[in-house]
């Protein structure tokens, strides 16, 4: 047994081109310091992918999961991590196609598989608005188009968490060239004491918007679960657009609608990619 934990197998899984690597750690016995998660979450030097994802710790038939991010840092939520492990736990048989609880430092969500394993639909919990719970600094109360200078531009934002922090910007035309450029320094801006995700957002039709990510910890990402929500939350909020919205991204689509009291559900698909373990020069970086 000792042997087989000085290997460290890995899974890995895409949403929409967003990759993790599912570590379960009952197969290993790594401590995942902040080192080796930007190692083995390294494109060049380690397997590569946009977070970790590791789970479960299984008590009351709910599963524990915690999620990183590649620069170390830990997420509270992620809404395509939630769909990543939610088909890991299926393809390892450890649950079925009936409802069942995933918790996670951001709060407990409710996951089912569907399609034989290629979508998964995920009740994330409670969109807020609410400054204290973002949180975001100098802002009383709900946080809706509220104005931001960075790097002498201004612009203006409204605010989300749905267990973790966003920012959304709406705008006529977004780019990734904009997004990477102005993504950065909003994500780490004083106002925001946690840091923040980012979107930029353009309102298609009523049915249909499209954003550009910049994911806290991550950098530019192809998709975002929690990050669409946080989008949708905000063009269903001002009216812009109706429920049960289609958040488009430069990996594909999302399904995400509302209850009246803002509790969201989230369908989208997930495609496992392979499984390995990690060997050699990189388990004795790991492990020094």
């Amino acid at each position: 047994m000792q042997g087989e934990k000085n290997r460290v197998k890995f899974y890995k899984y895409h949403g929409l081109g967003n990759d993790y690597i599912v570590i379960d750690p009952s197969e290993t016995d790594l401590i995942l310091t902040q080192e080796a998660i930007r190692l083995i979450c390294h494109r060049n030097f380690g397997v590569g992918s946009d977070g970790i994802l590791y789970g479960p710790e299984i008590i009351d038939n709910k599963f524990g999961l915690r999620i990183f991010n590649p620069d170390g840092s830990e997420a509270e939520k992620s809404g395509n991590g939630i769909r990543i492990f939610s088909r890991y736990l299926w393809d390892k048989g450890l649950v079925k196609n009936n409802e069942f609880t995933i918790n996670t430092i951001g709060g407990a969500v409710k996951a089912q598989v569907l399609n034989s394993g290629k979508s998964v639909k995920v009740e994330m919990g409670q969109v807020s608005f609410d400054a204290k719970k973002i949180p975001v600094n100098g802002e009383i109360g709900e946080v809706i188009k509220k104005k931001l200078i960075v790097d002498g531009k201004q612009f203006v934002f409204s605010a989300v968490t749905i267990g973790n922090p966003h920012c959304v910007i709406i705008a006529d035309e977004i780019s990734p060239e904009e997004t990477k450029k102005y993504g950065p320094l909003i994500e780490k801006n004083p106002k925001f004491t946690n840091r923040t995700n980012v979107q930029f957002m353009r309102i298609i039709d009523e049915s249909n918007i499209q954003i550009e990510i910049w994911e806290r910890g991550a950098g530019y990402t192809l998709a975002s679960g929690s990050s669409s929500i946080a989008a949708a939350a905000v063009a269903f909020k001002l009216k812009l657009c109706k429920n049960n919205l289609t958040v488009k991204m430069q990996g594909g689509k999302l399904k995400i609608s509302f209850t009246d009291d803002f509790f969201v559900t989230m369908t989208g698909p997930v495609a496992a990619v392979y499984e390995g373990e990690l060997k050699g020069d990189i388990i004795e970086k790991l492990k020094t």
